[in-house]
């Protein structure tokens, strides 16, 4: 395999996620205290986090947090599990152990940068599909149809999308589905944001419970609000892929923070609670965005999403969206991420977008400071 390129996202957040003052593109949902999760526990995980011991754990997993992560879906129990530090790691080595040189992949287009740079760097043959603005950034299975080949392996897709929020029509999905069965492509389901869909009817059924070669990615980060758990999971009834993967987490984390598992277990247990309050916050932060879009009209184009916790609004500007980002940032401290971080070496992705978050507290604050530049702007 060849060196990575440089991942333009992560980049852009060494320089300024813990330097800007309002951060108004986070990806995740609003963090708890140690103390607000351990009072969501029962007392036999109280007591079970009392006696944590900080020696090594097994590389798939502690086998009562796989159980745990099982009861999220239908059909899959632990051993159908493979835990990983975070979803990165994940993603990392699923692409590994499904690609090979001369492979072929189609991805998603807008997506999270490695979900294609990986494919790209392993097989050298991905094709992109688009998600067009004009068409809800909706997926197109006749475009899926099109890029197929025969030596096409992978289709991966991310459902709510990040960064347009979008979620697939169920009818759409569950044609991917079909589609890949019929073929025996590996479908890879980043998702990440189940759980903080606005309309509970849009919710995907997971990859996972639908056929063997179904892959679903999951992670405490996203949905549940627990990056600094760094506990992430593939789930898929491929033993064989999951077998692949976990030889190859020994050269990385090769297992999991204890004290880790133990709280991603609370918080599994308590997620209904957990994705509530996410959810709850989601729409009355995407209610304050709406508010303060249908103000400037003519700067802003926005339309809100389906689920998750970010979107892709446009930005109408002459400076064009990469200065507009950058002088939020610099001079009112309000970070958003402009869509040449999501640029793609496969399709154009539309050069008039920004990310925008809001599944955490305090916007107000950030939407106060975005005013104040506005009106400045406006003198």
């Amino acid at each position: 395999m060849t060196t990575l390129p440089d991942f333009r996202l992560e980049t852009h957040f060494s320089r300024w996620e813990f330097k800007a003052r309002h951060h108004m593109t986070a990806s995740d949902a609003e963090t708890m205290t140690m103390s607000d999760l351990l009072a969501l526990a029962g007392p036999e995980d109280r007591e079970a986090w009392e006696r944590v011991a900080l020696g090594y754990t097994e590389t798939w997993g502690a086998p009562e947090l796989r159980e745990a992560i099982a009861t999220t879906y239908d059909t899959l129990s632990g051993a159908d599990i493979l835990t990983f530090a975070g979803a990165e790691e994940g993603l990392y080595c699923a692409m590994l152990a499904l690609l090979a040189p001369g492979d072929h992949a189609i991805v998603t287009v807008p997506n999270y940068q490695s979900m294609e740079t990986m494919p790209v760097t392993i097989s050298g043959h991905v094709t992109g599909i688009a998600l067009r603005p004009e068409n809800r950034w909706q997926l197109d299975l006749d475009d899926v149809r099109a890029a197929l080949r025969p030596e096409t392996k992978l289709i991966a897709v991310n459902f709510p999308n990040n960064p347009t929020g979008t979620i697939a029509d169920q009818a759409i999905f569950h044609g991917l589905v079909d589609l890949c069965a019929g073929r025996g492509i590996h479908l890879f389901s980043d998702e990440v944001y189940r759980g903080l869909e606005i309309d509970a009817a849009k919710r995907l059924p997971q990859a996972a419970d639908l056929f063997d070669k179904g892959i679903s990615l999951n992670v405490m980060s996203k949905a549940y609000g627990l990056p600094g758990l760094r506990i992430g999971w593939i789930a898929s009834k491929d033993h064989a892929l999951l077998a692949r993967m976990e030889k190859m987490k020994h050269y990385l984390s090769i297992c999991n923070a204890r004290p880790s598992e133990v709280l991603a277990g609370i918080a599994i247990k308590a997620r209904e609670t957990i994705f509530a309050r996410n959810r709850a916050l989601c729409a009355e932060n995407m209610a304050r965005l709406g508010a303060f879009f249908a103000d400037y009209p003519d700067l802003y184009e926005w339309a809100e999403p389906d689920g998750g916790c970010v979107a892709f609004p446009r930005y109408r500007g002459a400076d064009g969206v990469e200065a507009h980002c950058r002088r939020l940032v610099e001079e009112k401290g309000v970070l958003l991420l402009p869509s040449s971080l999501y640029v793609s070496d496969l399709l154009p992705v539309p050069p008039d977008r920004f990310r925008v978050g809001f599944g955490r507290r305090n916007m107000e604050a950030g939407l106060a400071a975005w005013r104040a530049f506005l009106a400045e702007e406006a003198h």
